[in-house]
């Protein structure tokens, strides 16, 4: 896993809330668009043409799989937060207060008494 791509798309997506609304709406397309736009660009004038995600980091941010990408290595505070701002609003209505982040828990579970896997490059 390019832990470092993923965890700057994480940051980067939660960080603006039109990135958030566009990643709800079409993630693909926003993942796409983020690469172009956000992802190669080291500095305002300096581009890099061998960062990019694998297929399963892309199929994972494509169907929002939380799970997926903490197992891999996602840093656990981005990956949470970034889901909690597409979900919480929706989930809170639904079933109340905290709902996504319990499940989120819930689905996190296994892990519960082990190491986490890590988050280093």
């Amino acid at each position: 896993m390019s832990r470092y791509y993923v965890n700057k798309f994480l940051y980067t997506v939660d960080s603006d809330p039109k990135w958030v609304a566009a990643y709800k709406a079409d993630p693909r397309g926003t993942i796409d668009r983020w690469e172009e736009e956000v992802g190669q660009w080291l500095t305002p004038s300096e581009k890099t043409s061998w960062l990019s995600f694998t297929e399963e980091e892309r199929e994972a941010l494509a169907t929002h799989n939380y799970v997926w990408l903490f197992e891999h290595g996602a840093h656990f505070f981005l990956n949470l937060t970034l889901f909690i701002a597409l979900y919480d609003q929706e989930y809170t209505a639904r079933s109340g207060p905290l709902s996504f982040q319990r499940e989120m828990a819930d689905k996190l579970s296994p892990w519960v008494g082990k190491e986490y896997p890590s988050v280093a490059l």
